[in-house]
């Protein structure tokens, strides 16, 4: 126990080295959850506490900040009582390398599987609490904190595969000349990417491995098949790894960085791979190999293996292929680059303009153009790269200076981020008083101070990138300006379009000329095309920049030929140069945004609005444009126009953002979701009014509109109807209306109902609002269009069936009156939170989730919706969680799946391993919904879509390439599926 600061050993202690620490927002609250604890734990631990804290201040401030500020570092205090007191009195080096050393020995020596499972997990606990200690309170430099965990996935995994292969050779199958290191001699190799790789993993980061294994395998036995038996091998060391038990997971896992995921093993013949990467092997491969470093299994190996993929990494000659292989990389890992200036709420910092990726990127690009004649620039980790590139006179010395300095700011910045909830997150919290509390634990003391700091590494980030990209690699700046007028016949412009990245320069170089010389009606006007002739060096330039330069062009031909009037978009874009990349990326990947780009062009002025890059407006700011719009629309008709062409620019705005990458697929189904929402509420009102003002009103009316599945659950995409239901009320007394067409009580409501459908679905010049779907109202589509709230009322309660209540889930009022409104989620509410049997909901779900199988198919995996593993059966085991426990839980209850999710993990009636399952599925697949909704217009095929496409899905799927991204949505599907038996099959 400690009592006082002076002394060696105490000056050793962890507590007595803090020299850092957060802010505290609310100190009495942070006082009382700490003394809530303390008085929870034992006398002997909490007197401990007590000490440390009365000799070092410091340590009180960490801890107050933690209970504030992390749930997740909390639950690791609370979960061992002696924990912290143990954890600050250490000396933290050789307690961590004692802490792996002696749970890699009791590992190794488990006797079974849960025991093995149960070690890592607690090694892991008690790391992570000690090496975020050392962070928060700066005991251990940012980049020494990042080796740390590197150290302790390393020895995890050494560990879970010693373990593994132990078990083999007690089988029978493995016959190693050391039992104790069966993976010497074993041709099995585990190679770490990425950040483990470079030995800078961050706080909550997955770890990315890629396995590999010889199929001479020296020491199998006999009679054992290779292959099978090291999947098998890789399989127990993923589940030793990553699954959740009630002491959590050691870490995520990640194989999908092998070659070509979709369609290999987990685990891939050293042969195999290297024949991939010498014929297949692409650029982002290349760049992940830079950071390639055995971790586990044969050493000798691994090490040969690294040196055999050295000469598909590092290319012995600079020229134009690689070049463009470089270019290409380049778009591909960024992002849309229009902002004109960088937030701070919201803000990635991991893939956001200057952020940690565009760091990484600038030293790995120049690392794959010179690493091959330059051997001293093959280094792993980013810093080390930088000073070389500095030291090699690459960049400069105040560029590496700068870049480091923003990196360090970064690293400790994510850390921060993932140590709040143990989420593998990069983005700041979207309020700003948000980012005030995070700024606080990260040590400022305002959002002020922190945001000063953060946007002016951004900005230096940003400029250094920007420099290295639009500078002139190539060397063509010097080429005279190219007569595009030539055509495919003039060497010198096939030699300009070659250069610049296009592949096909001949069909480029015919298609300008028909630009230039063909009948387009856009050019009816003289003046737009002069303005089109000077804007065409600019626009190849442009085009050059889209990620698929030889497509941009023919999607811009289509564009041109579809375009009426065009006059004004041409000068926008001439004026606007840096919209012309995101312009070929949206007629090259979606479109659905394109054919409304060329019916309307004027909906393109939203994307130069300063508020197009910023965070997406909510739903008092799309009220407030929505009303401007209207303002001054003088007839019903125009009335009708204006809310589509709102409807659209809307829809094309949120679309493009989903495409750039600036909003994430949750913000842009909010967004949606809102605009629907907004619209909706203006037409109730109007129709209302205009319906009065001929049949007048029913005394005491109530109309109310209840939004039923996407828009309910605000998870809406571009292609979304809405499904609706209208509910009345009225004075039974006085039931007819008193204008001057009177009706009679349903027959008004009736006609009312009809009118506000016409109002969406009616086709203008400007198109249709939205398709309208009321067929969840009572009785569907035998009942009447508008249902009596009593009426409603009673057949929830008395006739409706199973999915009609898993339907009600997402049920929200959109637009009413206050009264009105909680009268009906008052009704809702009943209805859900009645009693029911568990294993008669479970019987009529999968009798539910049979039937849609067998009308829409699950065997096709890119139906995302109805494939087995896919987003019904996400939804369907939210809405049978919320039948089948609201009752007795009624906080599950939630529109948003996902929130039901959460609430359900919370409450303890979803396992947290398959709450983990759920929610990452969910979020991967609303990701590719958005982007297939945007960019398909029927049904999505690999085999026949665009590069464009392909790579857009991968971004969107955060994966390096799309066979990754299949691998991934395979593995999750199957992930799902299981869930959806273990809960609901297993319950009948």
């Amino acid at each position: 126990m400690i009592s006082s600061a002076k002394g060696g050993a105490d000056r050793q202690c962890l507590a007595a080295r803090f020299v850092d620490g957060p802010h505290v927002s609310a100190p009495d609250k942070a006082e009382q959850h700490l003394k809530d604890w303390l008085t929870d734990l034992g006398s002997e631990q909490a007197a401990a506490i007590g000490d440390v804290c009365d000799s070092f201040p410091r340590a009180k401030r960490i801890l107050l900040g933690i209970v504030e500020a992390s749930p997740y570092l909390s639950d690791l205090i609370r979960a061992d009582a002696a924990r912290a007191p143990r954890l600050l009195q250490c000396d933290p080096e050789p307690y961590l390398a004692q802490l792996i050393e002696n749970t890699g020995r009791v590992v190794a020596a488990a006797s079974s599987e849960a025991d093995a499972m149960q070690l890592l997990r607690r090694m892991k606990s008690e790391a992570a609490l000690l090496i975020a200690l050392c962070d928060i309170g700066g005991v251990w430099p940012v980049m020494a904190v990042t080796a740390k965990l590197t150290e302790l996935a390393v020895a995890a995994v050494q560990a879970a595969l010693r373990f593994a292969l132990r078990q083999e050779v007690a089988r029978g199958r493995l016959s190693p000349p050391n039992p104790d290191a069966p993976e010497d001699n074993s041709g099995l190799v585990v190679l770490a990417m990425g950040k483990m790789g470079a030995g800078e993993l961050n706080f909550s980061s997955d770890i990315d491995l890629i396995v590999f294994f010889d199929s001479r395998a020296p020491t199998l036995a006999p009679d054992i098949e290779p292959q099978p038996f090291f999947v098998r091998v890789t399989q127990t060391l993923a589940r030793l790894l990553q699954q959740r038990t009630g002491d959590g997971y050691v870490f995520r896992v990640d194989l999908r960085l092998r070659p070509d995921p979709s369609s290999t093993q987990v685990a891939i013949s050293t042969e195999a791979a290297l024949h991939y990467y010498e014929r297949e092997g692409r650029t982002w491969e290349r760049a992940a190999m830079i950071k390639a470093r055995p971790c586990a299994g044969d050493a000798d190996a691994g090490e040969k293996l690294v040196s055999d993929i050295a000469p598909f990494v590092w290319r012995k000659h600079l020229d134009f292929a690689a070049l463009a292989d470089v270019h290409d990389m380049k778009r591909q890992m960024q992002t849309f680059r229009g902002q004109s200036e960088t937030a701070v709420e919201g803000h990635n910092v991991k893939v956001g303009r200057g952020g940690i990726r565009e760091i990484e990127f600038f030293a790995q690009t120049q690392q794959l153009i010179a690493g091959g004649r330059h051997p001293e620039l093959r280094v792993r980790p980013t810093l080390e790269a930088l000073n070389v590139l500095a030291s090699s006179n690459w960049i400069t010395f105040a560029a590496r200076d700068e870049l480091t300095a923003a990196y360090l700011f970064l690293r400790r910045l994510e850390h921060r981020l993932q140590m709040v909830a143990d989420e593998q997150t990069h983005t700041l919290p979207e309020e700003m008083e948000a980012v005030e509390r995070f700024a606080h634990f990260l040590g400022y003391e305002n959002r002020a101070a922190f945001a000063h700091d953060l946007l002016g590494h951004l900005n230096i980030v940003q400029g250094h990138y920007a420099k290295l990209f639009e500078g002139d690699p190539t060397g063509t700046a010097q080429l005279p300006l190219a007569d595009y007028g030539a055509g495919p016949d003039d060497p010198r412009l096939l030699e300009h379009l070659a250069s610049l990245g296009f592949k096909k320069p001949i069909m480029v170089a015919e298609t300008v000329r028909q630009w230039l010389t063909g009948d387009y009606r856009v050019f009816r006007m003289e003046t737009t095309r002069n303005a089109f002739v000077e804007f065409v060096p600019a626009l190849i330039a442009g085009l050059a920049d889209a990620e698929d330069p030889d497509n941009a062009v023919a999607a811009f031909d289509r564009f041109l030929g579809a375009l009426q009037r065009g006059g004004r978009l041409i000068s926008l874009l001439s004026q606007n140069r840096e919209l012309v990349a995101l312009v070929a990326l949206i007629l090259g990947s979606a479109p659905r945004l394109g054919d409304m780009l060329a019916r309307q062009p004027q909906i393109m002025d939203g994307l130069i609005d300063p508020r197009f890059f910023g965070a997406m407006p909510d739903r008092r700011e799309l009220s407030t444009r929505l009303a401007a719009t209207l303002a001054d629309a003088y007839s019903y008709e125009e009335f009708l126009d204006r809310l589509r062409l709102f409807g659209q620019e809307s829809l094309f705005l949120i679309g493009t953002r989903i495409l750039s990458g600036t909003v994430s697929a949750q913000q842009a189904s909010t967004a949606f979701a809102d605009v629907a929402e907004g619209i909706v509420h203006t037409v109730h009102a109007l129709v209302t009014e205009r319906f009065a003002a001929q049949h007048g009103e029913i005394k005491g009316q109530e109309t109310a509109i209840l939004a039923m599945g996407r828009l309910g659950s605000r998870e809406m995409t571009a292609s979304s109807d809405l499904d609706l239901i209208l509910l009345y009320d009225f004075d039974p007394e006085r039931p007819d209306s008193d204008g001057a067409r009177p009706l009679h009580g349903a027959h008004y409501f009736a006609r009312f109902t009809q009118r506000l459908i016409s109002a969406f679905t009616t086709r203008t010049n400007y198109g249709v609002l939205y398709e309208v779907d009321m067929r969840l109202r009572p009785s569907g589509r035998a009942g009447p269009v508008a249902s009596h709230v009593t009426s409603f009322a009673e057949y929830q309660e008395r006739e409706a069936w199973t999915w009609e209540h898993m339907a009600l889930t997402r049920a929200r009022v959109i637009s009413s009156s206050p009264e009105f409104r909680a009268k009906i989620e008052n009704i809702i509410r009943k209805v859900l939170t009645r009693p029911r049997s568990a294993a008669a909901v479970a019987k009529d779900v999968k009798e539910m989730r049979r039937a849609v199988a067998l009308e829409k198919g699950d065997k096709e995996i890119w139906d995302l919706k109805y494939a087995a593993g896919g987003v019904v059966d996400i939804d369907f085991i939210a809405q049978y969680l919320q039948l089948v426990h609201a009752a007795e839980k009624p906080d599950i209850l939630d529109v948003s799946t996902l929130h039901v999710l959460d609430n359900a993990a919370r409450l303890g009636v979803l396992p947290q391993a398959s709450a983990e399952i759920l929610r990452a599925a969910a979020h991967l697949y609303h990701d590719l919904t958005q982007i297939l909704r945007l960019c398909v217009i029927d049904r999505f095929k690999p085999e026949t879509a665009g590069e464009d496409l392909l790579r857009v899905m991968a971004r969107a799927g955060d994966a390096p390439d799309f066979s990754s991204l299949e691998a991934r949505v395979k593995e999750t599907q199957g992930e799902v599926r299981r869930v959806f038996r273990n809960l609901i099959e297993g319950r009948e």
